[in-house]
């Protein structure tokens, strides 16, 4: 690609290789380490599902026992691999007599560790041709209706009840939505297990559980054959359970998934460790699943200023892009998140906003690059509102980014009418169409304000970088590098659940998932 910004590509060398180090020595900690979720991730996809009598999820009941018991750095794995060999039970069924006490893991005699990873082998394979298929059945859909080779018009629904959701979803659809992102629910990022069954009251969303994904899932195939259209599914793949809900998102095919590698340290205030641990497997997951991940850097500018620190989410595409190549994620699925979120007050403010994005496009030619609306200066004005979003989707199609998180001109204040949504269809698809071809017709002026705008951000991310590659990450993170946000090492939810693997640790699904 020729650089329109004339950016100095020795620079994104540089700092891409400084991201890579970065990356690689929280990588040394994270292959040392499991975490409870993980565990509990590798129970679901080994086909454990239910609640017990207190609606605990057995997979929490099967992690919980083997974690109180002192053996949880050998992996569930090993110890359901195990029983399956000394009592011929399947893992549901395992499962079931962990939770009434009629089994005890920890004090079965344990059968030889090759035997015990042939026996899992097996079961961890059925759920890996299963996820296989999935991904097949989203080509087949492709193949049949075609994909749209435009920015992807991506909007949400937030009733709190998941059937609410689905007559928003389907409405969204027909009115010409690509993705339909379901809101997850105030405070479930928070929540150390995944609630079960299909629910009906959530605060500002919708609970993540793996019957709401069925149930979106099969409402979006059949819009989208009558619409001769694949409508992708989308959720949020983040928190204190981030791999388990990647597994169900692969096992119901989900298609997009919110997964940062800091959005849980700096947004949610969850422990730095667990968080780099849990990211890993959660994208080995989505990357075998065929999922587009979003990451998150639009948020650092809803808590810092989107002039002064546009270089910090340059700094964290990078990162992020390491970290999922490490996961084995490619780059075709790695949707880096920026936004469209300086002051309107601010003189040239749609220069620099054009500047950020085409930089953007330019350093990551082959991500479909999730773009963000205007939020944080959106008032009561919806006239106004109405023309952020306008001057939004004119940047979104000069700079060919792939996913359009559509603005509302209500954003400031409701959830929005089916009205709202369709109003901001209404005006993305106007948008797109009329400038359909702009982004091959202009040129940036050499040395104007546009090209001195990215090459600052640039130099500015890769002197971020290099400077991190002495702290480290986690150091950079506590000095409040990011979103200006601090966070301690050792603070945080969820540290009690990050566990040292021992001699015997496996994890069936991270081999086969990365031999794909």
């Amino acid at each position: 690609m020729q650089s329109k910004l004339n950016l100095d590509f020795t620079l994104v060398a540089e700092a891409k290789e400084s991201a890579r180090k970065i990356a690689e020595e929280v990588q040394q900690f994270i292959d040392k380490n499991t975490t409870v979720t993980v565990e509990r991730a590798v129970c679901r996809l080994l086909g454990i599902d239910g609640i017990d009598e207190f609606k605990v999820p057995l997979p929490n009941v099967v992690v919980d026992h083997i974690h109180n018991g002192g053996g949880l750095g050998e992996g569930v794995a090993f110890y359901i691999g195990n029983a399956m060999l000394q009592t011929g039970l399947n893992p549901q069924e395992i499962a079931e007599k962990v939770s009434s006490e009629e089994l005890n893991l920890l004090e079965l005699p344990i059968k030889d560790v090759f035997e015990i990873k042939m026996k899992i082998g097996e079961v961890a394979k059925q759920m890996v041709d299963r996820i296989a298929q999935n991904r097949k059945a989203r080509e087949n859909y492709l193949s049949e209706f075609g994909d749209k080779t435009g920015p992807y018009l991506y909007i949400i629904v937030a009733t709190g009840n998941i059937y609410e959701d689905i007559t928003q979803a389907v409405a969204g659809a027909k009115q010409g939505a690509d993705i339909i992102a379901v809101i997850r629910t105030t405070g479930q990022s928070l929540l150390d297990y995944v609630p079960y069954g299909a629910t009906t009251e959530g605060f500002g969303g919708t609970y993540a559980t793996q019957e709401n994904f069925r149930l979106m899932r099969k409402a979006l195939d059949e819009v989208g054959e009558e619409q001769k259209r694949y409508i992708r599914l989308c959720n949020y793949c983040s928190g204190l359970c981030m791999p388990e809900i990647a597994a169900m998102g692969a096992i119901e095919r989900l298609d997009v998934m919110l997964n940062d590698a800091l959005y849980g340290i700096l947004f949610r205030d969850i422990n730095m460790k667990r968080t780099m641990i849990d990211q890993y497997f959660s994208r080995i997951i989505n990357g075998f699943a065929g999922v587009i991940i979003n990451t998150g850097e639009d948020n650092y500018l809803t808590t810092a200023d989107a002039y002064e620190e546009a270089y910090t989410v340059l700094a964290s595409q990078f990162i992020n892009e390491q970290f999922a190549l490490f996961a084995g994620l490619p780059e075709e699925q790695m949707g880096l998140g920026h936004a469209f979120e300086m002051d309107p007050e601010l003189e040239n403010a749609f220069l620099y906003e054009l500047a950020q994005a085409q930089m953007a496009r330019e350093i990551f030619p082959k991500a479909p690059l999730k773009y963000m609306p205007p939020t944080k200066f959106m008032t009561g004005n919806i006239f106004r509102g109405h023309i952020q979003d306008a001057l939004f989707n004119m940047v979104t199609v000069m700079t060919n980014q792939k996913l359009c998180l559509l603005g509302m001109m209500t954003e400031a204040i409701h959830t929005p009418f089916l009205s709202d949504r369709a109003l901001s269809i209404e005006n993305a698809s106007y948008i797109f169409r009329t400038m359909k071809d702009m982004s091959n017709e202009f040129e940036f002026k050499k040395d104007g304000i546009m090209q001195r705008r990215a090459q600052q951000v640039l130099q500015e991310a890769h002197d971020l970088l290099k400077d991190m590659e002495k702290t480290g990450l986690f150091k950079t993170i506590t000095l409040g590098k990011f979103g200006g946000v601090k966070r301690p090492m050792d603070g945080g939810k969820g540290l009690a659940g990050v566990v040292a693997k021992e001699q015997n640790y496996f994890n069936p699904f991270i081999e086969l998932m990365l031999k794909k």
